[in-house]
Parts: structure tokens; C-alpha cells; sequence
């Protein structure tokens, strides 16, 4: 069905545009039998840093120990490498940050940036990425000229879910949060920008059960193609 009030698409970058699981090609190569178990307690002890330091202070001016996306990815590959005691070397760890830099992009993406544009749809990312990483992410994915607004919770010093991380796009644009179609292949993601008051779109990859808790995104598919089905 077509949504006449949506006004802009906002993405989510890691795991909605950037496979966050590509970079288990070259953890295979360096630790081999390993790939798969280090690429998936990364990005799980990544997702974690954030919430420990979004729970652990309501300042509204931002957490006093905020620390960048980037510097919470570096420390969550070290976690990983101990945590399976796998041998950690800088050389190792500088390379896989490196690939984490420019992550791979799912394979429909840059057609559904494209489409949106063709169609003069506002277009941004909001992530917990800092503006350095994602300036490098989107560049090697080719998707530098297909996005209007790259926005990072970085300014406001507060990761994902919290509110003020979703009003960056409301401050931005000047939009009602409804006007907003958010997009998001982590459940979670999509949980909070509902309880923000976004419209939502949960691209479910992984065909994982919904959250037992909240309210249901207002729509689910299974790739980023969906974004063209809500827009009708």
C-alpha cells in the first residue's frame, strides 16, 4: 500500500546496507576453523559496549564514557580474539579493521538507492557508526552520490535506541517522527524507532523470530527491496 506521508527513507548502515558478517571471509583466513564464531561474538560484543554505555548514564549532553563506534569496534575484536584464545597481533587486528572499514554491501542495494532516487525520495542513513568509518563504508560501496544526509549518533554522544539518537533525524529534517520510513535489519533497531514513533520497516535477512516484547514493526521483508513495496 502506498504511505503519501513518507517524506524520507532512513537507513540503518551496519547489517541493513553493510554486511556486518563479510568480514568473516578474511577472520577465516587469519583463524582459520574460526571465521564464523569471531565474526559473530564481534558484532555481538559490539552491539553490547553500546548498550553498557547508553544504560549506564542518562546525561542528556551524552554519556561520560562515550567512546566512538569505531573505538568500540577495535575493542570488541580484542574481546572476540581473547574470548575464543585466538592469537592477537596488530597485524591482524589492523587488517580486520581495515575490511570493517568497507564492508561489503548487500546485493540489491545500490538498484534500491537508485530507484529511490529516479523517484526524488529523500534518502539518509542514521547509525551508530561514526562519521569516519561511514564515510569510508559508503564511498567503497559506491553509494556516495545515492544518499542525501549520512547522520551518526556520534553528534549527540548517545547510541541506539535511546530517544535522542532518533531525534537526530527529526532535528535534521524537521519532519514528524510518522513521516519517517526507518529501516533496519536488526530487530532491536526497528523495535525502538517504533516506540519513537518512526514509520518502520524491519528487513528480517536471517528469517529470525520478532521481538516478543513491543510493538511489531509496521512492515517486515525479507531484503531491501521491501522499502520499494512500502512506497508502493
Amino acid at each position: 500500500m502506498t504511505k503519501p506521508s513518507i517524506r524520507v527513507v532512513v537507513f540503518d548502515a551496519y547489517g541493513t546496507l553493510f554486511d556486518v558478517y563479510s568480514i568473516g571471509a578474511l577472520a577465516e583466513q587469519l583463524y582459520p576453523g574460526q571465521g564464523v564464531a569471531l565474526s559473530v561474538l564481534w558484532r555481538d560484543k559490539q552491539i553490547e559496549y553500546t548498550r553498557l554505555i547508553s544504560l549506564s548514564d542518562s546525561n542528556p549532553e551524552g554519556s561520560r564514557h562515550y567512546q566512538s563506534f569505531w573505538d568500540i569496534t577495535r575493542a570488541s575484536l580484542r574481546y572476540a580474539l581473547a574470548r575464543l584464545g585466538l592469537v592477537h597481533t596488530s597485524a591482524n587486528e589492523d587488517a580486520l579493521m581495515a575490511q570493517y572499514a568497507q564492508l561489503s554491501p548487500f546485493p540489491e542495494n545500490l538498484g534500491v538507492l537508485q530507484a529511490l532516487r529516479q523517484r526524488g525520495v529523500a534518502t539518509a542513513i542514521l547509525s551508530n557508526g561514526s562519521p569516519e568509518m561511514l564515510q569510508s563504508a559508503v564511498h567503497s560501496a559506491g553509494m556516495s552520490d545515492l544518499l542525501g544526509a549520512v547522520l551518526s549518533v556520534d553528534s549527540v554522544r548517545q547510541f541506539k535506541t535511546t530517544p535522542t539518537s532518533y531525534q537526530i533525524v527529526t532535528d535534521h529534517f524537521g519532519f514528524a517522527p510518522a513521516d519517517v520510513l526507518f529501516v533496519s535489519s536488526n530487530a532491536w533497531d526497528a523495535l525502538g524507532a517504533t516506540w519513537f514513533g518512526f514509520t518502520t520497516l524491519w528487513v528480517n535477512r536471517q528469517n529470525l523470530p520478532a521481538e516478543a516484547i513491543g510493538p511489531a514493526p509496521h512492515h517486515i521483508g525479507r531484503d531491501l527491496t521491501a522499502v520499494l513495496q512500502v512506497l508502493g
